[in-house]
């Protein structure tokens, strides 16, 4: 019998497990089937974005197990026993998230395009490293591409975000 390795497995299906956003979640998906996909499009997580689809960008940023991880290079598979953050997943129905609160403050967005996956990399730096420097700001930031290139706007919000350190976690 001969196998089309292009066409096996689409057919297939694999059950994962997890929590998104403190939500537990059970559902099949395909081998194949990238994480971003599976946020984006079956579980509505529409903050998470889709932009270079390779890793380089940041934008489709989520925290895996509290890691920054890129979900574009994620197959929704590996999502199985994890617990998984994404933007949506930082504020409560109350209020926003202190590092939500000041990007809005500082103007760290413009577009907004990017802004979910540096948000994203601005908790899990402050909550490795309470008091980072600059280079410590920039090296965390350094997997995230704003088109606007709105930088200026971005690293004062991390650093907003720093100095009001309260809540944050």
């Amino acid at each position: 019998m001969e196998v089309n390795h292009q066409t096996a497995g689409r057919n297939e299906t694999m059950s994962v497990s997890f929590l998104l956003n403190g939500e537990h979640i059970q559902l099949n998906v395909s081998p194949v089937a990238r994480a971003v996909d599976l946020i984006r499009g079956e579980l509505d997580q529409t903050g998470t974005k889709i932009s270079c689809g390779i890793g380089r960008c940041g934008a489709c940023s989520i925290l895996v197990n509290e890691k920054l991880m890129v979900s574009c290079l994620l197959l929704a598979y590996q999502l199985d026993g994890t617990s998984v953050t994404t933007i949506e997943g930082l504020s409560s129905q109350d209020e926003i998230h202190p590092i939500q609160k000041a990007f809005l403050e500082e103007g760290g967005f413009q577009c907004g395009y990017c802004t979910p996956g540096m948000v994203l990399a601005t908790k899990y730096l402050l909550d490795s490293n309470a008091e980072p420097d600059q280079h410590a700001i920039q090296e965390a930031l350094s997997g995230n591409l704003c088109r606007c290139t709105g930088y200026g706007g971005i690293i004062r919000s991390v650093r907003c975000a720093t100095s009001n350190q309260e809540g944050v976690r």
